[in-house]
């Protein structure tokens, strides 16, 4: 019996199934490219705020992040599905909230950060965590970084350096020309305005002594940028402590008073300054003691320019009164 031949597929599908092998192989190709440019990331590189040398050999799955500033270091870049463990005053942002954590207030606990298995921590001195995890965490060969930050810059360095840690050095890129565009349009909007003079205080201390933002003290950094001027640092003489008396207050008498403020904390601080003590401050006066969102101020990753965007707001309104 002679075979059959089958019959000829329509050129039309023909054509139809090329594409969609060329599609595929393009597609195979591309994850290919993009995995093996990954791998060329690694191992990754950078020098922490103790001048150590810190390498992570392959792109990290599981983060440990120590205090809030380093968790949302890391969320900002997209990569909050990574963190394992965090301390137990962070709640930003939200998917990470029930995230295991690994310390609180009195300390972070070693044993809670090296059973969540990480490949990657990140921390700052505060608290002791520096002291009390780097030699154990060296010695078990789990790469730690440890980011302080003074100033924006350096929080922009924070961000970049956590960006090429975790393999994404690009979107580091990327957020940080979007922060940067952000304080652009900032200084086009203040420029050539009146610069207030401004304090910014966090608390009121058992001493009676305020807590202020003094040179060096990242937050009042961000009163340059928002086109004021720091009066606590218009005097150079004298130790530069971030504690100022009421006196003292009364006696710089700013334009404007910043309070910052927890979501959950009550407003003792701008009550208190209602008391008649403090009657003859200019910004009780004049309206311009201004009660704003601490995270936007205390914690230094990406949302301080959140932070600047509403000091420069409270400095435009102070101007045009």
């Amino acid at each position: 019996m002679t075979p059959r031949t089958p019959p000829a597929a329509p050129a039309g599908s023909l054509i139809a199934a090329a594409v969609l092998l060329a599609a595929a192989s393009a597609a195979s190709y591309a994850r290919a490219s993009a995995e093996v440019r990954g791998l060329d990331l690694f191992p990754a590189t950078v020098t922490d705020a103790f001048g150590r040398e810190v390498t992570v050999p392959l792109p990290p799955k599981r983060i440990v992040t120590v205090f809030s500033s380093n968790t949302e270091l890391v969320a900002s870049l997209g990569l909050s599905g990574l963190i394992v463990g965090i301390d137990a005053m962070t709640f930003y942002p939200p998917e990470i909230v029930d995230v295991r954590k690994i310390g609180g207030r009195l300390g972070i606990s070693l044993e809670e950060v090296v059973d969540a298995r990480p490949d990657l921590v990140l921390l700052t001195p505060a608290r002791q965590a520096a002291h009390n995890l780097l030699g154990p965490l060296g010695r078990l060969g789990i790469p730690a970084a440890v980011f302080t930050a003074r100033d924006f810059p350096e929080i922009e360095g924070n961000l970049m350096k956590t960006a090429v840690l975790c393999g994404v050095p690009g979107r580091g890129e990327e957020l940080v020309r979007s922060l940067e565009g952000r304080l652009a349009a900032v200084r086009r909007a203040r420029g050539g305005l009146p610069r207030p003079r401004t304090v910014i205080l966090y608390a009121r201390l058992s001493s009676g002594l305020f807590l202020a933002a003094r040179e060096g003290d990242y937050p009042a950094s961000l009163i340059g940028l928002a086109g004021g001027i720091p009066a606590l640092d218009e005097e150079v003489s004298g130790p530069r402590v971030p504690q100022i008396s009421p006196e003292a207050l009364m006696g710089l008498d700013p334009d404007i008073i910043i309070l910052t403020r927890r979501a959950d904390e009550g407003t003792e601080l701008f009550d208190y300054l209602q008391k008649p003590a403090f009657a003859r401050l200019k910004a009780r006066r004049t309206g311009q003691i201004h009660v704003v969102p601490s995270a936007e101020f205390l914690i230094p990753a990406a949302r301080v320019v959140d932070g600047v965007e509403r000091l420069a707001r409270i400095f435009t309104e102070w101007g045009g009164r």
